[in-house]
C-alpha cells in the first residue's frame, strides 16, 4: 500500500496536502499528493510502501490539523457496477485478503456533488456490511478494536477501498461532528466551541475540566455564542467585549460583561479555568495573548481561534504555533497543545492549551 487518502473541508485541499508532506517527510516517508480544488480529499502517494505503513500506524491522526480521516488506499480506483455494486467490493476485499474488520464505513467527499451520494451510501451499507461479513472480511459483530473497512464513493459507478486503524482514525462518519444548533443561542459560532469542548477534552475527563461553578473568561464574547456554552456548563463567565451581550446570558445571573478591550484585560484574581477567544484579530497577535494568560497563570485550559490567510494557511497556521510552543517552552509552562480545523470551523482553526502539574 503506496497512498494515503485524506477527507479535508471543501477548499482546504492545498493546506492538507502540505501538511501531510511535511508531516511525512519528518519522519522520511517522502512522496506527492494528488488533488483537485473542492473536492475535499487528498491522496498522499509516497515512494516506499512499507515506510508509509508504518507512518500511517504510528503517528497520531490527531496531530494533523487539516485532515478530517485517513486510510491506507487498497484500491484506488474502482469501477461499480450499478446493477451489483457489492460484487465489485467483495473482489477487491478478497484481492487484498481483508479479514476481521471490526466496522465498515460507506463515504463520499462533503462537497455538494458528493452530498448527493449519500442516498447511496445509505442504501448499500447494510448489504455490503452483510455481504462482507459472510465473506469474512468483517467480524460478526461491529467492533471498535479491529480495523474500518472505508468505502469512499466518488461517484455512482466509482470508489476508493481503504482500511484505517482503531484508536488512530475518526469515529465519525465523514471524520465530521454534526451538532444541532440550539434554538436560543445567541450565535451560531457556539457549535465551534461546542465541538471543540468534545474534540478537544476525553469524555472521562469533561465531569471535571467542564464543572459547574468553574470560572470562565470569554475574550470578545459579543454576542455571546462561546459565552453561551459556558454558562449552559454552570460556569461564571467575564465576558468581555465593548459590543452588546445577549440580553437573555445576562439575565442567568452567571455572566459579567466587562466593555473594555480584550488586549488588555488582565483578572482581579488567578481563579479562572478557562480561557475561550473568537475574536477577529490577527493569528500571531491572538496566539500571544493566550500565551501572556498562561505565563502570567491567569487560566488552566484555553481554546482560541486562529483566522486563516488566503493562502498558505498550512506555513501560517505552522509558524504561529511554533511561537506559540517557543514561548511557552521558554517560560517553563508544561502543557499540552491541539489545533484541528474543525467542521464548524470555516476560514480558522482551532487551538486547545492545557496546563499540566
Amino acid at each position: 500500500m503506496k497512498q494515503l487518502l485524506l477527507y479535508c473541508r471543501s477548499g482546504f485541499e492545498k493546506d492538507c496536502a502540505a501538511e501531510i508532506q511535511d508531516k511525512a517527510a519528518q519522519h522520511e516517508v517522502f512522496g506527492y499528493c494528488k488533488l483537485s480544488n473542492h473536492s475535499a480529499y487528498v491522496i498522499f502517494e509516497a515512494y516506499d510502501g512499507e515506510a508509509l505503513v508504518h507512518f500511517f500506524r504510528t503517528f497520531a491522526l490527531s496531530q494533523l490539523v487539516f485532515a478530517r480521516q485517513w486510510c491506507l488506499l487498497l484500491e484506488p480506483l474502482l469501477e461499480l457496477q450499478p446493477h451489483d455494486r457489492v460484487s465489485t467490493v467483495l473482489e477487491a476485499a478478497a484481492t487484498h485478503e481483508v479479514q476481521g474488520c471490526g466496522q465498515l464505513r460507506v463515504e463520499y467527499p462533503e462537497t455538494n456533488d458528493g452530498k448527493t451520494l449519500s442516498t447511496l451510501a445509505r442504501k448499500l451499507t447494510v448489504p455490503l456490511r452483510l455481504a462482507l461479513r459472510n465473506q469474512g472480511a468483517l467480524t460478526a459483530k461491529e467492533r471498535d478494536d479491529k480495523p474500518v473497512l472505508h468505502l469512499f464513493l466518488l461517484s455512482g459507478s466509482e470508489a476508493m477501498l481503504g482500511l484505517s486503524y482503531p484508536k488512530n482514525n475518526s469515529p465519525l462518519e465523514n471524520g465530521i461532528m454534526r451538532l444541532k444548533s440550539p434554538k436560543d443561542t445567541p450565535s451560531r459560532s457556539t457549535l465551534k466551541l461546542e465541538e471543540a469542548f468534545l474534540t478537544f477534552i476525553p469524555a472521562s475527563e469533561r465531569p471535571q475540566r467542564l464543572a459547574s461553578g468553574l470560572r470562565a473568561v470569554d475574550l470578545g464574547a459579543s454576542p455571546g455564542g462561546w459565552t453561551y456554552q459556558l454558562v449552559r456548563r454552570s460556569m461564571m463567565v467575564t465576558a468581555i467585549d465593548n459590543g452588546p451581550m445577549d440580553p437573555a446570558l445576562m439575565e442567568s445571573g452567571q455572566v459579567k460583561h466587562l466593555q473594555v478591550d480584550g488586549f488588555k484585560f488582565q483578572p482581579a484574581k488567578q481563579n479562572v479555568y478557562w480561557l475561550v477567544c473568537d475574536m477577529i484579530e490577527k493569528p500571531d497577535r491572538v496566539a500571544m495573548l493566550i500565551c501572556d494568560w498562561f505565563i502570567n497563570g491567569w487560566c488552566q485550559e484555553s481554546i482560541f481561534n486562529l483566522k486563516l490567510p488566503m493562502k498558505k494557511r498550512y506555513e501560517m497556521v505552522e509558524q504561529v504555533l511554533e511561537q506559540v510552543h517557543l514561548r511557552l517552552h521558554e517560560a517553563g509552562i508544561r502543557y499540552q497543545l491541539q489545533a484541528k480545523h474543525l467542521y464548524h470551523d470555516r476560514e480558522e482553526v482551532t487551538v486547545h492549551i492545557q496546563r499540566k502539574s
